[in-house]
């Protein structure tokens, strides 16, 4: 049976794999400073649906209906995410309180949600400053990691390798799991890349209005190829994680269908790259973009913990040696 932590924990997860997505389609609506001030709306709790309901020093030109409401929806999801982090927080006290391996991620993803939260404010403070912007994501992608932690220690009751009824650790473990180790962190070096690519172009179309958006990619200069080059080394990687899983798991087809489902996601994620330079940054692609980055980073992160408990090699004892 399910308990209370297991469901409120995917509960948590799913919501801020929701939350990302939203944060994405903001962004990419052009909405992220549809409402100009932190934590108000135009200096209202709710926005303004007209004109009329602005307060006197809001300069009427600043006010776009759509763009404050995608943006206030944006921080309603974000509320509720918080607030199911800190139920995440309060049941992993009453539950697991004995158990370090949830307890203490579980008070770090309420710390972290809540400093989120703050740096949202900061993010809107600085009008979407490309370095900003970038730490958020970073820093909801560890969000996200934290929480796929508890997700997998809050199913395995007791974290040894025997409780999964999965063999000793052995190499081929092991190497399956340095493999999902180095993916995982590349995922996150290409993420760090891409929002400051983001970032980059928005700064050029600001100076260089004139500039047509098939023609900003070769202005980027260094970051922009770089951005690619690991985007390359990502696929490779989440191909060698798939050879590896296929060769090395045999027999245990929960852990190799996990430790195979990067590669898919990143052929779709190189794919919607490639559209985004082809074809002018369209709005979709842009989203799609995030989603399939934060879905991969997922997959992965979910395969690395999986294959956690097997990452040393255990040796076996010498005949006639005792333990």
């Amino acid at each position: 049976m399910t308990t209370r932590f297991q469901k409120i924990s995917i509960a948590a997860t799913l919501a801020t794999f929701l939350l990302i997505g939203v944060g994405g389609f903001v962004r990419a609506a052009g909405a992220g400073l549809g409402c100009p001030d932190w934590p108000r709306c135009f200096d209202r709790w709710v926005p303004p649906i007209d004109i009329t309901q602005l307060p006197p020093h809001i300069d009427p030109a600043q006010f776009n209906f759509t763009l404050a409401w995608i943006e206030y929806a944006n921080r309603m999801v974000g509320v509720t995410v918080g607030f199911l982090i800190l139920a995440v927080g309060i049941v992993a006290w009453q539950m697991h309180r004995k158990r370090p391996r949830i307890l203490w991620p579980a008070i770090g993803c309420v710390l972290l949600v809540a400093f989120q939260g703050w740096f949202g404010g900061q993010v809107v403070a600085y009008e979407l400053d490309p370095r900003f912007v970038t730490v958020h994501l970073v820093l909801a992608l560890v969000l996200l990691a934290l929480l796929l932690h508890l997700v997998v220690a809050g199913f395995d009751e007791d974290t040894s390798p025997q409780s999964l009824r999965l063999p000793r650790p052995t190499p081929e473990h092991s190497v399956v799991w340095r493999l999902s180790v180095a993916t995982i962190i590349l995922v996150l070096l290409q993420t760090l890349l891409g929002a400051l690519v983001r970032g980059s172009l928005e700064i050029l179309f600001h100076a260089r209005p004139e500039l047509l958006r098939g023609e900003a990619f070769d202005q980027l200069g260094a970051i922009g190829t770089v951005h690619k080059a690991t985007g390359v080394v990502t696929l490779l990687l989440c191909a060698a994680l798939f050879t590896a899983a296929q060769i090395r798991l045999e027999g245990e087809s929960g852990l190799r269908r996990w430790a195979q489902l990067p590669i898919w996601v990143a052929i779709a994620q190189f794919a919607v790259g490639l559209g985004l330079a082809s074809r002018a940054l369209p709005p979709s692609l842009q989203l799609a973009h995030l989603l399939g980055g934060s879905l991969l980073f997922g997959s992965l992160a979910v395969t690395t913990l999986l294959l956690a408990p097997y990452r040393r090699q255990v040796v076996a004892p010498m005949p006639g040696t005792t333990t």
